[in-house]
């Protein structure tokens, strides 16, 4: 029993901790694209190109401090060098180590902060400051190449000190020794690393104001789109009627001018769809009505004769047609309307598809005394949904027949090229006034309503027609002057593209 009481408390612990993960989850989700967002991109983008060319120039400035320094330690340990050899040659110090010279080496050493030592030609070393060398042969590459003139002056750098190798020049311009001067560097990585400090310190300073303006940026760039979230918002809670006016970069106008036409053609969308349901709900109830008013009549006479029940039943029967007529063009535009309609293509020959159609619609044609004519220039073979197809150029070659005026004719041709085939229907009839035109392929469209009802017309057939000329990936288009009649052209092409 214990068991089962704590069962409930058991399952909601369970449901919180999984709400827990989920709200968890979600929360780490709108983290991550906030962290996506154009805002911190732009904020990045200018925080990294400001940072890497700040790091740039920083690098750059360390080195040519640095280098700057040395250069000027060695031009000035090199003249004192000169100096050194000079007195060295004049008082024949390699011979006979005079107290003088001796005594000017090691302020030199002391002023350098480092060591000298002076080598004759035989490598021996007669002087050095640290006096540990002293007698000692030298065995070193630069101060042989020194002394053999192969080279003025030689300098190696390390990260503490630089060492000259100098020669010393005799009366006759021969090398007859050399001299090693080593100096210490402590004064010029100071002077480098008080830059390093001060250059460092500017680094962060012009960091933390970039960030701040590139803050500042990324911010007025990005208030314009939210500007467009916010009325994407306003028009999707059902404000259709609002516009988005927002200014700033071409771009951006570009996108408020954008989504104000998407807009238009929205309403445009809409009030086709309520026009629409108001035409259906319009054109099933007149037949209804018409059925119900029969029907109400019958009932109402009670000795009526049985020629007008038949009469009355007629009439019930030509409104349940056009009802069922209705219904099935309907049906077909739905069809037709969804994205993943089949269609089923095969290879068929327009022009023996042209003439079943034409023997059908000749008996309609025949009874107004409607010529009917024909034109084929060449075969045509094209890969077509046979069925829907036909349905869409019946309904031109039909609605020429049905529209034209007594004693007409019908012009029907086919002919194609290397990659469309054309159709064309003309007829020598009413016409249609230029103000309809745009809107003879839209759903329950008459141009002449009484004539289209006493014509058996749903006012669907050319909106069929359209359907099917597009799902073939091809065009419709209509050429039309009152009172000298009509003309269609379809242009679909010879292989179907899904």
């Amino acid at each position: 029993m214990e068991k089962r009481e704590d069962m409930p408390g058991q399952n909601k612990k369970r449901a919180r901790r999984m709400w827990e993960k989920i709200s968890e989850k979600y929360s780490l989700r709108e983290k991550f694209d906030h962290l996506m967002s154009m805002r911190v991109a732009l904020f990045a983008l200018i925080f990294f190109i400001v940072g890497a060319a700040l790091f740039g120039v920083t690098v750059g400035i360390f080195s040519v401090c640095r280098k700057q320094a040395v250069s000027g330690r060695i031009s000035e340990v090199q003249e004192y060098g000169k100096v050194l050899s000079s007195q060295i040659v004049s008082s024949g110090y390699l011979a006979a180590q005079g107290a003088e010279v001796t005594t000017e080496l090691n302020v030199a050493a002391d002023i350098f902060d480092g060591r000298i030592l002076v080598v004759d030609g035989s490598l021996k070393v007669v002087a050095d400051t640290f006096n540990n060398e002293v007698g000692k042969i030298l065995l070193s590459r630069e101060v042989i190449e020194c002394i053999r003139g192969m080279h003025v002056c030689q300098v190696q750098e390390r990260e503490d000190h630089i060492e000259l190798t100098l020669p010393v020049r005799g009366t006759e311009s021969a090398n007859v020794g050399a001299i090693i001067l080593r100096a210490s560097l402590e004064r010029e990585n100071e002077i480098a690393s008080h830059v390093e400090r001060s250059v460092f310190i500017f680094d962060v300073v012009t960091l933390l104001i970039v960030a701040f303006v590139a803050f500042l940026i990324s911010g007025k760039m990005t208030k314009p789109f939210k500007s467009i979230i916010a009325s994407i918002q306003h028009v999707t809670d059902g404000y259709l009627e609002d516009t988005v006016s927002i200014g700033g970069f071409y771009e951006v106008k570009r996108i408020s001018d954008s989504f104000n036409e998407m807009l238009l053609q929205m309403k445009k969308v809409e009030e086709s769809r309520q026009e629409f349901v108001s035409n259906v709900s319009h054109e099933l109830k007149t037949p209804m009505t018409s059925i119900k008013v029969l029907a109400d009549s019958l009932t109402m006479q009670e000795e009526a004769p049985v020629e007008l029940y038949r009469e009355f039943l007629s009439d019930i029967t030509d409104e349940i047609e056009r009802e069922n007529r209705i219904i099935n063009d309907l049906l077909s535009l739905v069809r037709l309307d969804r994205k993943e309609a089949e269609m089923h293509i095969a290879q068929v020959s327009i022009n023996e598809l042209m003439e079943i159609i034409l023997k059908r619609i000749k008996p309609i044609a025949k009874k107004r005394n409607i010529e009917l004519v024909f034109e084929s220039f060449r075969p045509v073979l094209a890969a077509v949904d046979e069925v829907k197809l036909s349905l869409a150029i019946s309904n031109l070659i039909e609605n020429a027949v049905k529209y034209n005026v007594e004693d007409g004719n019908v012009r029907v041709s086919l002919n194609a090229d290397h990659k469309y085939f054309y159709i064309s229907v003309s007829d020598s009839g009413i016409g249609i006034p230029e103000a309809a035109q745009p809107f003879v392929f839209d759903r329950f469209y008459r141009v002449d309503k009484a004539r289209s009802r006493e014509s058996g017309g749903t006012g669907l057939g050319l909106a069929i027609t359209k359907s099917v000329v597009l799902r073939h990936k091809g065009t419709i288009k209509v050429y039309s002057r009152e009172n000298e009649g009509t003309t269609f052209t379809v242009r679909i092409p010879l292989n179907y593209i899904a």
